[in-house]
């Protein structure tokens, strides 16, 4: 089967290379809005397109990192059935943690993307190889981002950015195969 996906081959340059790639989640995973139940507890909602295209980046040979600066019961919940074992909770500063992962996993900036949508994000999109955004980010993660999913965050935006991930790490075509076959 021949994949329908098509990114800009100057992107996809950009974007090779990547064996880690670090996500926000509010405004990135989710929507961005934030629902309280009568208890105080917070609820999220996550996009399955988004959570097939994290255990498809995992496939890959791609590091999904999780670094955001809340901490809920719910995104726990959602990241150890996706499989993701690095998570950074409660972090405002995130360019540190990021660093610490790639330590860790012993790479350095020049494998790393990120993936962010407001002004926390930055300096992690920024040290990053490759830069992504959601369709509705704030104007600088847009103005920082070297692509700019069509996406919004929390409707699709994480599988895009997987994907160009994907296909810029030549995966993509054998991925779409083995579900295909």
């Amino acid at each position: 089967m021949q994949p329908a996906i098509y990114f800009d081959p100057a992107i996809l340059l950009k974007a090779q290379g990547i064996r880690v790639a670090f996500l926000d989640v509010d405004g990135v995973l989710t929507d961005g809005g934030l629902f309280y139940s009568e208890h105080g507890e917070a609820l999220k909602r996550f996009n399955t397109l988004d959570g097939h295209g994290l255990k498809m980046l995992q496939k890959a040979g791609i590091t999904p990192v999780i670094i955001t600066g809340r901490d809920s019961a719910p995104l726990r919940v959602r990241l150890q059935a996706l499989g993701i074992t690095h998570a950074h909770f409660g972090t405002e500063d995130k360019k540190p943690a990021a660093l610490a992962t790639l330590q860790t996993l012993g790479l350095d900036w020049s494998a790393a993307a990120a993936m962010g949508d407001d002004w926390p994000d930055l300096p992690m999109m920024r040290h990053s190889a490759f830069a992504c955004a959601p369709a509705n980010a704030h104007i600088e993660a847009l103005a920082t981002a070297h692509y700019v999913t069509k996406a919004k965050g929390g409707h699709g935006a994480v599988r895009e950015f997987c994907d160009l991930l994907m296909v810029a790490s030549g995966r993509y075509a054998d991925l779409l195969e083995a579900y295909t076959q």
